[in-house]
């Protein structure tokens, strides 16, 4: 997510590091570099330069390059500047008290739309809300089996009226949908096309006017970069936009879309997709994302992934397996299982602050060790994954063929489990063994 970006902006920081006090000199080069970064990254021309503007205003004070600190007086400025720029605060839609609150998804086809639906579904049912899922989208053939695929997969009811219903007629029965089943917040998905047009527009305002949403959201492919911007304007002057959703920001995003939507169209962006799991719709926090955007990290966020995909109770049990001396392979895939579950493990690594600094240019893992390991645990039989000592050199071989990989593959993941069990029976009489809060293969959060 906007790695281009990061590394353009931390190997400007870190030249002005080298220097110790700055001159106004050093400032204005190293804001031209920030300002060529910004503009490869398709933000917006006149973003970037009210941006640049603000930060060579603050930055260039005789308060910063005196001060004791003035390289890291210039980062917070240019972090500050970048918060307000991406939106200030976090914030989203509102939600009705006791009635219905409807809202509608508009979006280009591609963007996610459809998925963006469920996640919300999901995220929705979370925080204790009774959500319905709305099919009114009638031009793709495929567009209501998806939405009720996806609604069963996390558990939330779809509305998709009958085949010969248009969208209207689907937004004309909400209430009642909504009301016969429960249901206190409707999602409503619309159609989309492969570019705006008269008709869509059309059909938009016209379920907007059925419906009375109390926020009209849109959803924008972060991977399109200024084009986003220039939809999300085209929509806000059709039909109106109250906040947008930015999917895909785990390909390689550039920041245009996110660091210009405020700005350029004047709606918060309110949440950002990071995955296609259901699971991966995270609030938009504006400070958070301009810390990752500087190669801050973002601690905050690491820990609510953790603590959404950790069961407590879990730990609690595998910590008194280590204390006991008798981990199992079972154990350690769950536990590798609870890490995978909170994403990426590349991105997890560029929330922990300071780690861009510490990992060689160029460092990327490799995701597939991973399913490799599940793999050749999935391979063991039940007896030899509670006691691996039994698995002799033949096991090891019907092993390396059942999880398609290879001896030495499995060797090292039996070493490696080997010195773990030898190290936690070297810690038992230690007051606490090194479990952090997503297990003992995972990274210790504070």
């Amino acid at each position: 997510m906007f790695e281009s970006l990061t590394q353009r902006l931390t190997a400007s920081f870190a030249r002005l590091r080298k220097k110790g006090q700055l001159s106004e000199a050093d400032v204005v080069e190293a804001l031209r570099e920030v300002r060529v970064a910004l503009l490869e990254a398709d933000v917006n021309l006149r973003v970037v330069q009210g941006l640049v503007a603000r930060i060579r205003e603050e930055a260039t004070g005789q308060a910063v390059l005196q001060s004791l600190s003035p390289t890291q007086s210039v980062i917070r400025i240019v972090h500050e500047a970048l918060k307000e720029t991406l939106g200030g605060v976090s914030t989203r839609p509102p939600l009705s008290g006791q009635d219905l609150t409807v809202w509608m998804l508009m979006g280009l086809q591609g963007a996610g739309k459809t998925t963006a639906a469920a996640k919300l579904g999901l995220l929705l049912t979370r925080e204790g809300r009774r959500p319905l899922l709305v099919a009114a989208d009638r031009q793709r053939p495929a567009a209501i089996r998806q939405l009720e695929l996806l609604g069963q997969r996390v558990g939330v009811p779809v509305f998709a009226g009958s085949e010969t219903d248009d969208a209207l007629a689907v937004a004309r029965g909400v209430a009642v949908q909504a009301r016969r089943l429960g249901r206190d917040v409707a999602i409503v998905d619309t159609a989309g096309r492969l570019s705006i047009d008269a008709a869509l527009m059309a059909e938009l305002r016209a379920v907007k006017q059925v419906l009375a949403p109390r926020a009209m959201i849109l959803v924008v492919d972060a991977m399109t970069g200024q084009a986003a911007v220039e939809v999300a304007q085209q929509f806000r002057d059709e039909v109106g936009l109250d906040g947008v959703i930015l999917t895909k920001l785990d390909g390689d995003a550039r920041a245009g879309a996110a660091l210009s939507m405020r700005s350029a169209v004047g709606c918060p962006i309110y949440w950002a997709s990071t995955g296609e799991k259901p699971e991966a719709l995270e609030v938009f926090h504006p400070e958070r994302m301009a810390s990752r955007i500087l190669g801050m990290g973002d601690v905050l966020t690491l820990i609510e992934r953790a603590q959404a995909a950790v069961d407590p109770a879990e730990v609690r049990r595998v910590e008194q397996r280590l204390r006991q001396g008798t981990l199992t392979m079972d154990d350690f895939l769950d536990q590798l299982r609870q890490v995978r579950r909170m994403g990426p493990i590349g991105d997890l690594l560029k929330m922990i602050p300071g780690l861009n600094r510490v990992l060689p240019k160029g460092t990327s893992i490799d995701e597939h060790a991973l399913v490799e390991v599940e793999a050749i645990i999935q391979s063991m039989t039940v007896r030899e994954r509670q006691h691996p000592e039994v698995i002799d050199a033949s096991r090891r071989r019907r092993i390396a063929r059942g999880s398609g990989t290879s001896v030495q593959a499995v060797n090292r993941l039996l070493k490696q489990f080997e010195d773990l069990r030898r190290l936690m029976k070297s810690q038992k009489g230690a007051r606490r063994p090194g479990v952090g809060p997503i297990g003992p293969f995972g990274p210790r959060l504070p």
